[in-house]
């Protein structure tokens, strides 16, 4: 397993990198709604995870296994509680694609994601913030001898609170997995789930649910319906025969089952079956021109370097991936979901369309009747709020404290019997904050309403980490809190929900403003990392609204600040070549620490920097010796770009071709 490494310590206030797309003709306005709501600005409060390396070792991780006679299914709640295996035992064979390895690569919310097994993904379109961190997990017993794999956690992304039952009853051939979701709030919430299954792909593999036609998208911005079995002249539902990366969301009618399933060439293959609720259906395929391929190898690297492909079955609770679903406040949703070998005859598998949906059809029932499932989800339904009868990973403490939080505030939570957050999980992450909401304990009127005669003055300390919400700010601008590094944070939270208006622009700025210049009764000054901080917020903000010399400048004073700062100086220098400054960017390398120049991406901003000022000898000689860039973005061409550039007629080395189309 590849090192995660420490977490970023830069707030997460600029927008998410996402590529731009359309709604194309023919789409349903249920669609369209849903995609012009419920978009989030950044992933703030999370931080990003983006200091892995592609340097592998032996790790010891916490692994769960339910096994009966017929299945074996390999659970890892360390990594996102990622369903790592499941071998159908009749056959013998893996229904999911596992890597020998588990290698991170920039294709997440938060950056780092690894490939291989089933996965759950919440909040917004992408991979979860949760999908390379331990999730809180027990096991549960239920009053009819049933064990179950509890997994949970608090999302900062929405506020909720997801939880993954997963059981295998004595003689059953699928593994149950029930999804509950509740919204503590008052407020309706944009709501995302998305369950993805990495598939074993094969020339033979064929996926299948019950729509020929569906919404698809290959990564040019735009979406449109098409016939999936005759998509741009091929079978597209045969993923060998997709020559560049594309989603198809399937466009199933109301009344069919949820179910899509992968044959191979003895007709074998996952079959991913759910209760009515988890609507969307979807096939990804990374496409066979030299790009997909070469994704595919960045992702699943072998020993033998003999390539392993594959594709994704995905489930969602809306048709497509670009939509939210609104969840009101104080609403549990919950569903069911099932995993399993359908075992199709493998003629009528790869025979004529109609033909093989309605043989699919005849085998999810058999496998997975419509009974089945409306049972597992009764007893679900019964099962979600039992206690844990042994506890078996710790998650993180944000749980904790947004309880406490809500008691601070008078707000409702929610029952945590079955799924409790500990004040055992409470780390050095989360003491800061907790200790300013206990310095704030019985004041019932508003903290800012408080005198100082009337409360004893406890200005903020400071913290390494991030939160947000109007109660956080509210205790930051308190007469009785306030202090430098209080006045920080208060700038961070605002910039993180502030539009890219004007108005909004100039008051982040004076915020930053204050944080750095102004005088504080009370507290230490500003630590040097926050001033940095300080300043490279200040420049995101001037940069935005247009100040393009004033922005440079403040990143510029962050990166002197903290020289040591990998995070920072990777932005400040990609920024200032975006805003037209590859000058400045090879002089912030010139003034950081020799060691900074090694980094695989900072080699590629120094050989784009000469590039662009037309230094093009020493920007190729730095791509011909080698440049790997360990956190290259799903869907990014730059290294395939950079070396047409500075390499003219010379065949774009495959280690660089990572274009999708």
């Amino acid at each position: 397993m590849a090192e995660l490494g420490k977490d970023s310590p830069l707030p997460s206030v600029q927008s998410l990198l996402e590529p731009p797309y359309t709604v194309g003709e023919g789409i349903p306005e249920e669609i369209s709604a849903g995609v012009r709501w419920g978009k989030v600005a950044n992933i703030f409060p999370y931080s990003m995870q983006e200091s892995y390396t592609r340097e592998t070792s032996a790790t010891a991780l916490t692994a769960v296994v339910l096994e009966n006679a017929h299945v074996k299914a390999t659970f890892l709640p360390q990594l996102g509680g990622r369903l790592w295996s499941l071998e159908d035992k009749a056959t013998g064979k893996e229904l999911l694609h596992t890597n020998e390895k588990i290698q991170f690569a920039n294709l997440a919310l938060r950056n780092a994601w690894f490939a291989g097994g089933i996965e759950y993904n919440i909040g917004t379109r992408g991979h979860s913030p949760t999908s390379s961190v331990p999730l809180h997990t027990a096991m549960v017993r239920t009053p009819e001898g049933q064990e179950i794999l509890r997994m949970w956690e608090f999302d900062r992304l929405r506020e909720v609170v997801f939880q993954i039952d997963a059981w295998l009853p004595e003689d059953s051939r699928v593994v149950l997995v029930a999804v509950r979701i509740r919204n503590p709030s008052e407020r309706t919430v944009p709501m995302y789930w998305w369950t993805n299954a990495a598939i074993p792909q094969t020339p033979d593999t064929r996926v299948i649910a019950p729509a020929r036609e569906s919404y698809a998208t290959d990564y040019d911005g735009s979406m449109m319906r098409v016939d999936t079995t005759n998509f741009r002249g091929a079978d597209a539902t045969w993923p060998v025969r997709n020559p560049q990366a594309v989603d198809f969301f399937f466009d199933i009618a109301p009344q069919e089952r949820r179910w899509e399933v992968a044959t191979d060439a003895d007709g074998d293959g996952l079959a991913l079956v759910s209760s009515a609720q988890l609507r969307g259906r979807k096939l990804f395929v990374w496409g066979e021109s030299v790009g997909g391929h070469r994704w595919q190898e960045w992702l699943t690297p072998t020993d033998s370097g003999t390539p392993r492909h594959y594709a994704e079955m995905q489930a969602g609770l809306a048709q497509t991936q670009f939509e939210h679903v609104p969840m009101p406040g104080g609403a549990s949703w919950q569903w069911v979901e099932a995993y399993g070998n359908a075992s199709l005859d493998p003629a009528l598998a790869a025979g004529e369309w109609d033909g093989a949906v309605a043989h699919g059809a005849e085998r999810v029932e058999a496998l997975a009747s419509e009974e089945t499932i409306a049972t597992a989800l009764s007893h679900a339904g019964r099962w979600a709020d039992l206690p844990p009868t042994e506890m078996l990973v710790a998650g993180n403490g944000w749980g904790a404290l947004e309880r406490v939080r809500r008691e601070h505030s008078q707000t409702d939570w929610l029952d945590e019997t079955g799924t409790p957050f500990g004040v055992e999980t409470l780390t050095n992450e989360q003491a800061p904050w907790l200790e300013l909401l206990h310095a704030n304990e019985g004041i019932v009127e508003k903290p800012f309403e408080a005198t100082a005669g009337q409360v004893p003055s406890q200005p903020f300390g400071g913290a390494h980490s991030f939160v947000r919400g109007l109660d956080w700010e509210d205790l930051l601008s308190a007469g009785r809190n306030t202090s430098a590094e209080g006045a920080f944070h208060r700038a961070v939270m605002v910039h993180a929900r502030a539009s890219d208006s004007a108005g909004d622009l100039a008051v982040v700025a004076s915020l930053y403003r204050q944080a750095l210049e102004a005088t504080f009764v009370a507290g230490a000054a500003l630590s040097d990392s926050s001033r940095a901080l300080a300043h490279r917020g200040l420049g995101l903000a001037l940069l935005v609204a247009g100040d393009v010399a004033g922005g440079l400048a403040e990143l510029a004073t962050a990166c002197a600040l903290a020289p040591e700062g990998r995070e920072l100086l990777i932005e400040a220098m990609t920024l200032a070549q975006n805003n037209g400054q590859p000058a400045l960017s090879l002089e912030l390398l010139g003034k950081a620490p020799a060691q900074l120049a090694e980094v695989g991406r900072i080699k590629f901003l120094q050989a784009k920097a000469h590039a662009d000022l037309g230094e093009i000898e020493p920007a190729a000689a730095i791509l011909v010796a080698g440049v790997e860039v360990v956190d290259l973005r799903e869907g990014v061409n730059s290294l395939t770009d950079l070396w047409r550039q500075v390499c003219p007629g010379q065949d774009v080395p495959e280690a660089y071709q990572f274009n999708m189309h």
